[in-house]
């Protein structure tokens, strides 16, 4: 899969990828996760964005208040929480 989008979020979605099925991380985990520890805002701007769901994960990332945030795929946070359910989490 070719991605299209910015440096940055190309980064981000990538580290998407590596979040394994039954598993959350939060925006600031994904922060941290691509050496960006302060760019939280920049983060949720690129998962946001994300055109690739659900194929790139970004359901797989919550607030840090362990409420689910948005959902940039078809269905918005509905769906998001059925994937998350349908993978055993449970929030």
């Amino acid at each position: 899969m070719i991605l299209k989008g910015t440096k940055f979020q190309i980064k981000v979605w990538k580290y998407l990828k590596k979040i394994q099925k039954g598993s959350v991380l939060t925006y600031s985990d994904v922060a941290k996760g691509i050496n960006k520890p302060k760019a939280v805002r920049a983060v949720a701007n690129a998962i946001g964005k994300n055109p690739y769901a659900p194929k790139i994960p970004c359901h797989r990332v919550i607030r840090s208040d362990g409420s689910l945030g948005g959902y940039s795929g078809k269905g918005g946070i509905k769906t998001k929480k059925k994937l998350l359910e349908s993978e055993g989490i449970l929030l």
